[in-house]
């Protein structure tokens, strides 16, 4: 039986999949083509009230480019009025002064900028577009309007090793926080993973890299290297636990325990056009699915480890392994581990494909093929 969750403390409205950029690592599912309409701003302001209603506190505001939705301002607005912390999440290509400016006075709190590398020439590879220039006037925009420099770079095998160039471009761009994340392989990361994934020994090097600018800088700048899972041998608690504190609402409304867990067999998850979050949350089949440790399967069954990681990620397991409920193949003690060692093994190696671009076209053709799970 599972535990009765608390609530949905973070609220990640995933306002639309329209994006200029065309990222690798894009972490959108690979048929967003295929998926149906937006929701409109009235769906967007009752999402917003529900959760509040529910107890999030905060409010999480992307896409895609959230910065193409004309009525981003008055979802904004409404998010402040109700009390939420609001963090935009945007490439940047949008924000103009006039527009900080009108975010500002909606009641905006936070913005993370995003960055592909530290130079025009793979930044702009990376995304597919021409954007570096634009992404360093939007950084000097949003000092301008006094919201905390925060930046984002995804790391992967292809930027890994500019971890210096790229802490040193956010130190001098003012950031206050910095973000190097690694890769997390699903969606369009996965379809790239030969590509992407980095090897140990840059792994290393990068962690060297980082730790040795944590001292240089001190505390002008606050340094996250999110740890990959790939290399560690362990689970990680994904999304601290299904159901626990995440409420992620797509696009076409809908409701999922993280963004990526559409994916998963079973039945459809809900959908806020047509049931209220309250009921989302704690009543639907989607949400309990892998709520607490009831629904393990051994070996996380018996571990001692269950509490602490809850399994690891079930995208992971899925794509990985083929069944969602199977302990997450990152793990020393999955049996399927072997797969993930042949893929660290395998890295920095020939590949035998080229880059696969997040755009429509691309989509719709993975969406076809199933969307690229590894059988």
């Amino acid at each position: 039986m599972s535990p009765t969750p608390g609530p949905p403390l973070w609220l990640l409205a995933e306002l639309t999949y329209r994006c200029p950029l065309h990222c690798v690592f894009c972490y959108n599912p690979v048929d967003f083509a295929q998926q149906a309409g937006e929701l409109g701003t009235e769906d967007w302001l009752r999402v917003l009230r529900q959760g509040r209603e529910l107890g999030a506190v905060q409010c999480g505001l992307s896409g895609g480019e959230p910065l193409l939705r004309d009525d981003l301002e008055l979802i904004v607005a409404e998010a402040h009025r109700l009390g939420y912390y609001t963090n935009l999440l945007t490439s940047g290509v949008g924000l103009t002064e006039e527009r900080a400016a009108a975010l500002k006075a909606a009641g905006l709190d936070h913005v993370q900028l995003s960055f592909q590398d530290s130079t025009r020439e793979m930044n702009d590879f990376l995304s597919h577009t021409r954007t570096f220039g634009l992404k360093q006037r939007v950084a000097k925009i949003l000092k301008a309007n006094g919201w905390p420099m925060v930046m984002n770079v995804v790391i992967h095998r292809l930027n890994i090793d500019h971890v210096d160039r790229i802490i040193g471009m956010a130190a001098e761009l003012g950031a206050e926080y910095l973000e190097l994340a690694n890769t997390q392989y699903y969606s369009w990361a996965f379809v790239n993973r030969d590509q992407l994934l980095p090897t140990h020994e840059q792994l290393r090097r990068a962690e060297r890299v980082t730790d040795a600018w944590r001292i240089r800088l001190g505390d002008r700048m606050r340094l996250f290297f999110v740890a990959p899972d790939y290399h560690e041998g362990r689970a990680k608690r994904c999304v601290n636990g299904w159901g626990s504190m995440f409420l992620t609402v797509a696009p076409d409304g809908t409701a999922l325990p993280c963004h990526t867990a559409r994916m998963l067999p079973g039945p459809a998850f809900p959908n806020v056009r047509e049931q209220a979050l309250r009921d989302i949350w704690f009543d639907s089949e989607g949400f309990n699915r892998y709520r607490g440790t009831g629904w393990m399967k051994e070996p996380c069954a018996s571990c001692e480890q269950r509490e602490a990681d809850l399994g690891g990620c079930r995208c992971q397991a899925y794509l990985l392994a083929g069944d969602a409920a199977a302990a997450d193949p990152v793990c020393s003690k999955s049996p399927h581990h072997a797969g993930v060692q042949a893929a660290v093994e395998k890295a920095g190696g020939a590949v035998e494909h080229p880059l696969v671009f997040r755009d429509p076209a691309n989509s719709r053709r993975l969406g076809a093929a199933g969307g690229g799970r590894v059988e």
